[in-house]
């Protein structure tokens, strides 16, 4: 099988990738620099340059694949619209090629945040929330499945974790923590991110490629609920920064990140697919000093 793959050199792409090349597949990915071709094919698969703006390129590489992994996204914040309207004018486009080919069309987005209860595969992801804009996508692409493409929404939790991470939510976190010299939680720090292991995640984009039905809503959850007060005494611990309460207004963005109880189960995702997450957990990862032991960055 041949793999187009978005974002390709990112966290999740770069698992991605060398678990197809492991299995035998043949993966391009796109790359936006010489050091992410550079990553791609260290990796085993072959790069083309260009990034999300270059909708023919896109679209040409989708129509030579077998299927498509669509894993990139820029996440600023400042920009935040404009990001998503770019990317749901391409996936229209890539509709428009691909129509009635059968072929996967796998692209990632986020758990939904359901205050109260357990987000499941079955709700929908709510536009006036945190990450709202990116409904539209999510809804772009499970519309791909009338058109004959096999479209698959593949939701990640908050943290996709392990060893090498610098740009997740979690390395952030922990930056953060070091500017404010606290290890931050908010209110009685009972409130829970879902999470699970990169390997665990790319892991289900590659039985998602091979056989999820066309319009699946897959939740990449290993653990359903990891609990902030937790997390912030492991950074503690790993730092000796002191574990503290924080008003989320000094948070910047993670303030509501970090205020929302939101977690998520993955019960049908594990049936359909007969995926079982068996990856380290994040506090695991956290222990290990994968991300305390990063250097210090500065968070705007």
């Amino acid at each position: 099988m041949r793999v187009f793959i978005t974002g390709a050199s990112g966290w999740i792409g770069s698992a991605l990738t060398a678990e197809l090349v492991a299995a035998g597949h043949d993966v391009t990915g796109l790359a936006r620099s010489e050091a992410s071709a550079a990553k791609i094919t260290a990796a085993g698969g072959a790069a083309v340059r260009g990034d999300m703006q270059d909708h023919d390129l896109i679209v040409s590489e989708a129509t030579k694949a077998d299927a498509v992994a669509h894993l990139a996204f820029t996440l600023d914040f400042a920009a935040f619209e404009e990001t998503v309207a770019n990317e749901v004018d391409l996936i229209a486009k890539l509709g428009i090629a691909l129509e009635g080919t059968g072929k996967a069309f796998v692209a990632a987005s986020g758990t939904p945040i359901l205050p109260g209860r357990i987000a499941t595969e079955e709700d929908v992801l709510d536009p006036a929330g945190p990450a709202g804009p990116r409904a539209r996508t999510a809804s772009a692409v499970l519309a791909l499945s009338a058109k004959g493409i096999r479209s698959v929404l593949v939701r990640m939790p908050r943290s996709v974790h392990g060893e090498g991470d610098q740009n997740g939510l979690v390395s952030a976190l922990v930056a953060l923590d070091r500017q404010l010299g606290v290890a931050a939680y908010v209110g009685d720090g009972q409130n829970r991110w879902p999470a699970v292991h990169i390997s665990d995640a790319a892991r289900l984009f590659f039985l998602a490629l091979e056989s999820a039905p066309a319009g699946s809503v897959l939740h990449a959850v290993g653990e359903e609920g990891v609990v902030m007060r937790h997390v912030a005494d492991v950074v503690a611990a790993k730092t000796g920064l002191p574990a503290t309460a924080v008003d989320p207004e000094r948070l910047g963005v993670f303030g509501a990140l970090l205020s929302g109880d939101q977690p998520s189960s993955a019960l049908t995702t594990r049936r359909l697919m007969s995926w079982e997450p068996s990856g380290p957990t994040l506090l695991h990862d956290l222990q290990t000093g994968f991300y305390t032991d990063l250097p210090t960055k500065t968070i705007d």
